[in-house]
Parts: C-alpha cells; sequence; structure tokens
C-alpha cells in the first residue's frame, strides 16, 4: 500500500498542506478578513466599492483581491460594464461565517454596508431582461429557495419539487433545452443572485399576462404588484408586500 504523508504532493498537484496554508495566509490580513466579512452580507461588490468600505486605496486592494480570488474564496462576476467580487460559493460562505463566529463571539450578523442608490421604483420592482429584479425579485428567488422549489448554492437549478410547482401554477416550462431552466443573474441594486433562465421568464410572463404586475405610466423597467399580484405572491410563495416594498436590513445568507 502507497502512504502519503502531511505535505506530500498528489499526482497533478499542489502539496494539500501548500494548499491549506495558502488559503490560511490569504485570510491572515486585516483588509483581506474585511473584505470577506462584507461579502458574507450575500452581496456582490465592485473593487472600487470594497476600497472604500475597508478604506483602503483603490491601487491597494487589486492586489488583497488577488490573493483571494488566488485561493478560491472569491470569485468575479461580470454585469454590463462592471465586474464584481462575491464569495465563491455556499460552502466557502459557511467556512468563513463559521471562522468570523468563532473568532468574535458576540457576533450577531455580518457589519452592515450601504447598497448601491437607485430610485425606489426600479429598487423595488423590475424586470432584468425579461425576468423579476430588484427586491420583488429577490423575495420570489428567497422564497422559491426556502420551500425548496430551488438550488442556489453554486448553480442555480430548479428542483423536482420545483418543475411540479410550476406545472401547478401555470408556468410551462416548455422549450427546455434551448435554454438553461434555471440560472442566476447578479441583482445590481441587491447585489445577490437572482432566478433567471426559462424558469424564471416564464413567471414574469405569466405575472404580466394575469396583471400581477403592471408598467407603471410612462413605461420603463419599473414594476408595480397589483392588488391581484399580491394575492398570488402571497398564494403561491407565502410572500407580503413587505418583501418588495421596503428594504430589508441586510444578514448573513450562506445558505
Amino acid at each position: 500500500m502507497n502512504k502519503t504523508h502531511p505535505g506530500s504532493t498528489p499526482a497533478g498537484g499542489a502539496a494539500p498542506a501548500a494548499l491549506l496554508a495558502a488559503f490560511a495566509a490569504a485570510l491572515a490580513d486585516e483588509t483581506r478578513a474585511a473584505i470577506c466579512m462584507t461579502l458574507l452580507e450575500g452581496r456582490a461588490w465592485t473593487a472600487g466599492e470594497l476600497a472604500r468600505i475597508t478604506s483602503v486605496a483603490p491601487s491597494t486592494i487589486s492586489g488583497h483581491l488577488a490573493r483571494l480570488l488566488d485561493v478560491g474564496i472569491c470569485v468575479t462576476e461580470r454585469q454590463g460594464r462592471h465586474s464584481y467580487v462575491r464569495i465563491a460559493d455556499g460552502a466557502t460562505a459557511r467556512l468563513l461565517d463559521e471562522l468570523a463566529s468563532h473568532a468574535v463571539p458576540d457576533r450577531d450578523a455580518a457589519h452592515a454596508v450601504p447598497v448601491v442608490a437607485a430610485p425606489d421604483p426600479l429598487a423595488r420592482a423590475r424586470t432584468c431582461y425579461d425576468h423579476f429584479a430588484g427586491r420583488l425579485g429577490m423575495a420570489v428567488t428567497d422564497a422559491m429557495e426556502r420551500r425548496g422549489l430551488l438550488r442556489t448554492d453554486d448553480v442555480f437549478e430548479l428542483t423536482e419539487a420545483g418543475r411540479v410547482w410550476c406545472a401547478d401554477a401555470g408556468i410551462s416550462l416548455a422549450g427546455e433545452g434551448r435554454r438553461r431552466l434555471a440560472s442566476s443573474c447578479l441583482d445590481w441594486t441587491e447585489r445577490r443572485r437572482h432566478l433567471g433562465g426559462l424558469a424564471g421568464a416564464r413567471l414574469c410572463a405569466r405575472a404580466s399576462a394575469e396583471k400581477w404586475v403592471v408598467r407603471p405610466t410612462g413605461g420603463g423597467r419599473a414594476l408595480e404588484v397589483t392588488d391581484a399580484g399580491e394575492r398570488a405572491f402571497g398564494e403561491l410563495l407565502g410572500l407580503t408586500p413587505e418583501a418588495w416594498s421596503s428594504a430589508a436590513a441586510p444578514g448573513r445568507k450562506t445558505h
């Protein structure tokens, strides 16, 4: 039997001890720790915003982010002209959250940071291409996850229960295969990922057809949830108007 010892190098990869040391070293800096605690709130931020939040120069933040990206703690995500940084996945977020809670026993929540400003109608509810965004989009995504209809850890995936829910709700998934059934899209006001893909588009189309949501006078991407919509979102997902009508306090979302 071949035996290995701590520090030995597996075929085709770096030594496990070296990988662990690099991971730990990436966290062993106050600025990088502050970046991680900011990202634990579940939102994604640009490098410039993280520089402002952590009070370091923009020229300095790039080096810190490079260390976190190199060891897989963070990833970047492109949305339009901007590149955002977020925690790589749910497992990494849980690990960082445990470390933070162990190091700071009286920590009851990640420290709050402001979300990008936007006109309230757009921040409240709008379309992102052909699916819901803003607080309404996040409320729908979170409710589907809580009910076991959607997996949001790493890659978004509609569960079997989610397929049944769509059928019961009159949301056709016909055409699957030409477009991913569920995909994630980074919300530029909430800085978290909301539901896109075929399921997200068909849900939005159903809501529009049934007048659960309407465009305000003057058009644009903003949406208004009607009385019928309030009833429908309540019956289908247990949502109340408070879920999209006002900004919720940032919380730790670690799945």
